[in-house]
């Protein structure tokens, strides 16, 4: 009766050894996903960046190639009545 006792300690103390072993394994791998999603949600925070840059910057030049066109057109519309008052 004592050695199966002994057998039966010996096992859960085993198996009690393996489960510490892969809590400790997880615990490892749960540090990891975290540093891993904590740089996935730095990269996409710093490409979002990037992107709002860019588009200001693409934003800008539209607005003004749009002031010059619009003084394009100014010049030209008041150069053709200077000449139309040339002919009166």
């Amino acid at each position: 009766m004592i050695a199966t006792l002994d057998a039966a300690i010996g096992t859960a103390t085993n198996k009690l050894a393996a489960l510490g072993t892969s809590s400790v394994g997880l615990d490892t791998h749960l540090t990891f996903i975290g540093k891993l999603q904590d740089s996935l949600d730095a990269g996409v925070g710093n490409l979002v960046d990037a992107d709002l840059a860019k588009e200001s910057a693409k934003l800008q030049s539209l607005q003004t190639k749009q002031q010059l066109g619009i003084q394009a057109l100014s010049i030209a519309n008041s150069s053709s009545s200077s000449i139309l008052s040339l002919f009166r």
